[in-house]
Order: structure tokens, then C-alpha cells, then sequence
């Protein structure tokens, strides 16, 4: 099986999440799944456990809120599904560790060589208002390059809305 690269942006609650459970689920290979969010707060740790609720036990668990290249690196394998969510709170705990560029650079160079089916989800930040504060238009601005940087890679590249999917680059475009 040749590798298979999928990013699924979309705006909160737009079903990337659920869509990209399912992409891979219909793979028919074995399923991890990346976990990037951490429980700073009641909300966040809500969400996780409704994530974890909704995916079943039949998922491989890897918690890497910071090193993504080296998970995808350490995990990857033809006979397995690997989805990443998401790629924003991992954009986000970078930027506070001061690693970003390094951590960004690390995950655009190893994509090309993974092996195996690869779903990656990723909050479209860019949609709104122009955020007041230099820190959010920063992260929306980083969001951005790396949504443009990884479509170039991917596969296919889809968009969330409504819990409907509009592909914005079919199957085998790269």
C-alpha cells in the first residue's frame, strides 16, 4: 500500500474530528491515534474525555503534546492508520515552549517519508475577525503557514462544514 497523507481542517465543532475517526476507521488498518491536547482547564478535560468516549478501545493511545515528528517517526508503519489531532493545540503548546520552528520544521521534513495512512486535524483559525492581541494574530498567522505547507504534502485536503466535507484537493494531487 503506497502512504496516504490527509489533512482535515475546520472550525470547532465542525465534525473534522469525527470525520477523520471514520477516514480511518474505513482504512482498514490498524488505528492509532496522536494526541496533542492536555488538560489545562474543566472545558479541555471534558473535551478529551468525550474524544476518548466517542473513539472506542479498538485505537492505539500516544499522548506527544510537543515532539509530532517523533511520534509520527517512531509509530508510523504501512500497516497502520495514524491520526493526529490536533495540529493547532499542538501548534499552541509549542509556541509556549519556544520550539515551534524546530518542531515545525522536524514534522515538514519527515511527512514525505511516512509510511502508511496519516489523518491529520487541524482547527482553520484564519476564517474571522483579525485578532487584537499580537500573540493571537501570531498564532493564526503560524496556523496558516502550516495548513498552506502541509496541503502542498498531503494527499487530499478537506474542509469541515456543518459536519459536511468539501475536499479542496482530491485524492492523489501532490
Amino acid at each position: 500500500m503506497r502512504p496516504v497523507h490527509e489533512l482535515i481542517l475546520g472550525g470547532a465543532r465542525s465534525g473534522k474530528s469525527k470525520m477523520a475517526e471514520e477516514r480511518a476507521l474505513d482504512s482498514g488498518l490498524d488505528l492509532v491515534y496522536v494526541a496533542t491536547g492536555t488538560a489545562g482547564d474543566s472545558e479541555m478535560a471534558e473535551r478529551i474525555r468525550h474524544h476518548r468516549q466517542r473513539r472506542g478501545s479498538q485505537w492505539s493511545v500516544v499522548e506527544e503534546p510537543v515532539s509530532l515528528a517523533d511520534a509520527l517517526r517512531q509509530h508510523q508503519d504501512k500497516t497502520r492508520c495514524i491520526l493526529v489531532d490536533c495540529l493547532t493545540l499542538w501548534l499552541n503548546n509549542c509556541l509556549q515552549k519556544n520550539c515551534w520552528e524546530r518542531q515545525k520544521a522536524s514534522l515538514l521534513d519527515i511527512l514525505p517519508k511516512l509510511e502508511g495512512h496519516i489523518i491529520m486535524v487541524s482547527n482553520e483559525t484564519g476564517l474571522g475577525v483579525v485578532p487584537m492581541g499580537e500573540l493571537s494574530r501570531h498564532f493564526v498567522d503560524e496556523a496558516g503557514f502550516l495548513h498552506q505547507q502541509l496541503a502542498a504534502q498531503c494527499h487530499q485536503v478537506s474542509l469541515m462544514v456543518a459536519g459536511l466535507p468539501l475536499v479542496l484537493k482530491p485524492m492523489g494531487k501532490v
